[in-house]
């Protein structure tokens, strides 16, 4: 299996190298324009929320882990911050928890239409981990 780990600070600046480093990984699979686009795109919600939620007004980590197994991409998005206190409603479409910031409230329903398998798991003040994984393109041969 081929994977890839990266350690980044929680920065807005940041969300842009995670879902380029994140899409770089995934080209050896030969994906499509369209499947790289969706996993851009899914990584750039999951960083976003951790941004945007995980710290609130403190700094913080953002770790990304990736794997190649096969012709699937699976990806982690990591924070330590203070978790979803209801993961059920924080997945519902239009919920935002902060409608002052004008945000659409569409994360996880873009995550979850974008990748294949979206699963959350969170902690109150302990953090929450995004796991995604989506079938692209190739079959690749490991040398690991």
């Amino acid at each position: 299996m081929n994977y890839m780990t990266l350690e980044v600070p929680a920065k807005s600046e940041n969300e842009s190298f995670v879902r380029v480093v994140v899409a770089a990984f995934a080209a050896r699979l030969d994906p499509t324009l369209e499947e790289i686009n969706e996993v851009k795109t899914a990584v750039s919600e999951a960083v976003t929320n951790c941004i945007l939620h995980a710290y609130e007004n403190e700094q913080g980590l953002i770790k990304v882990k990736a794997y190649l197994k096969k012709n699937k991409l699976s990806v982690e998005i990591h924070d330590t911050g203070k978790g979803i206190e209801d993961i059920a409603q924080a997945r519902e479409p239009l919920y935002t928890d902060k409608p002052e910031l004008e945000r659409s409230g569409m994360g996880f329903t873009i995550m979850e239409n974008f990748m294949d398998e979206l699963i959350v798991e969170s902690l109150p003040r302990e953090g929450t981990v995004i796991k995604m994984s989506k079938v692209l393109g190739k079959i690749v041969e490991n040398s690991c």
